[in-house]
């Protein structure tokens, strides 16, 4: 069974955590050793964040990790080779976060076949469409077991969450806010309303809430109504200040 899918089964009750953190930041050799203190302190799941030079949806934390992991040498090849033998010390899920450029460039079906051979369980494309993943990538997606993400927002009607649910095969990805990542004050009354809303649209895929989750109240608050959270720009920051030395300890302060 797709690692993503066990773990969303197993102890129902549970919130889950998920981090992200950009590929090659912040030093290029980072990324073996940030995944495995991740798995080591209890964090649920990883988005492996691949760096593109516009990255629309993200905010200057997350954008500026991506401009030095650029500076560090990091592609996608790169990334490919850091995760050859990830499988032999982190069984947690990992899905990789990224623009359709980059993995359009690479090659579709040889991105696919990569992200397969080295353990990765799901994609998380924003500015890949749903229409054109049902059209021309859907086969592929499916042929390697990856579990494709996508993102609804408090503007995404009704119609279009059922879609997406219709489509999805993991979980939903619900972006707390229409700004970009890294939102500095905590969720207001519009956005607990927004995540009760569609919790009760009683969806076959559970919500996991990203953007703007920061500390343990922004956790708390966001996964009241859905099955866990996503912390990208917090513990961006929590790397730049203290290196990988201090992950336990911020992850200890979430939950």
């Amino acid at each position: 069974m797709n690692r993503i899918k066990q773990k969303l089964q197993e102890e129902p009750s549970k919130k889950l955590l998920s981090i992200y953190f950009t590929a090659g930041y912040p030093q290029p050799e980072d990324t073996v050793t940030i995944l495995k203190e991740l798995q080591k302190n209890g964090v649920d799941m990883v988005e492996i964040g691949l760096p593109f030079s516009d990255p629309l949806a993200d905010g200057p934390v997350i954008q500026r990790s991506s401009e030095i992991a650029l500076e560090n040498g990091m592609t996608t090849t790169k990334l490919f080779d850091q995760l050859e033998n990830i499988r032999e010390t982190v069984d947690i899920p990992l899905l990789i976060m990224g623009y359709f450029n980059p993995i359009l460039q690479h090659g579709v079906e040889k991105f696919c076949r990569k992200c397969s051979e080295t353990g990765i369980d799901g994609l998380i494309i924003p500015d890949l469409p749903l229409t054109e993943y049902e059209l021309h990538y859907k086969s592929i997606f499916q042929q390697y077991d990856l579990l494709p993400v996508f993102l609804i927002t408090p503007q995404t009607s009704e119609e279009r969450i059922r879609k997406i649910d219709e489509a999805s095969e993991g979980f939903i990805y619900m972006v707390s806010t229409a700004a970009v990542t890294g939102g500095t004050g905590g969720f207001g009354e519009a956005q607990v309303e927004y995540f009760t809303r569609v919790s009760k649209m009683a969806l076959k895929n559970p919500l996991i809430v990203g953007f703007g989750i920061k500390d343990h109240e922004t956790f708390s608050t966001a996964t009241s109504h859905t099955k866990g959270a996503i912390i990208g720009s917090a513990f961006i920051k929590q790397l730049s200040d203290k290196g990988t030395g201090g992950i336990g300890d911020f992850i200890s302060s979430i939950r």
